[in-house]
């Protein structure tokens, strides 16, 4: 169910305004990926980036090619291709959120303001670049970046706005917020 949710998020691609000079890189990870072919070997590099303007808008992107660098520069295009808005609440998230991508699990806490990004590597990057400064964190079963990433976005793409939810609840959203 989620990797549908992830994929029809990112397949819509909401065009999402922000200047393309003030968004802010950081690779998740880089692979060396060698296929045997009747020659001998082909050696090539995938990368995996994430990218965003760290006040609530982030991507992320894969590439691959034969030399590192180039590998690099075709994830950063790919992941600002994808780049999405995040509901977020100053600078950490409104509510508790799991996300899900094939075996891999996240879990968002929202955290007072001065307790920093409790999380490791891969969530570590995404929440940096999306601008969340304060959150609690926990990667459950995968420990594969692309998973890992995945889930994550996953679980932020679940986050609720509290205007909507007031509205659906008839409600003021002074009222959900005590």
């Amino acid at each position: 169910m989620s990797k549908q949710i992830l994929r029809d998020t990112l397949a819509v691609r909401r065009p999402v305004e922000v200047s393309l000079n003030s968004l802010k890189d950081q690779v998740v990870s880089i692979n060396r990926v060698t296929k045997v072919v009747k020659g001998g070997k082909n050696l090539s590099f995938s990368a995996l980036v994430v990218v965003g303007d760290q006040h609530g808008h982030a991507g992320f992107g894969m590439g691959k090619a034969r030399e590192v660098p180039m590998a690099i520069r075709k994830a950063i295009e790919q992941a600002k291709k994808n780049l999405l808005k995040l509901n977020l609440k100053g600078t950490t998230i409104a509510h508790q959120v799991i996300g899900h991508y094939g075996s891999g699990q996240v879990l968002l806490k929202p955290a007072p303001e001065g307790t920093g990004i409790i999380a490791g590597g891969p969530v570590r990057a995404v929440m940096e670049v999306a601008g969340i400064s304060n959150v609690l964190t926990k990667s459950i079963g995968s420990s594969n970046p692309h998973n890992v990433v995945k889930a994550t976005f996953d679980a932020l793409l679940r986050l609720k706005d509290a205007t909507k939810v007031a509205e659906t609840r008839s409600k003021q959203v002074e009222e959900l917020t005590r």
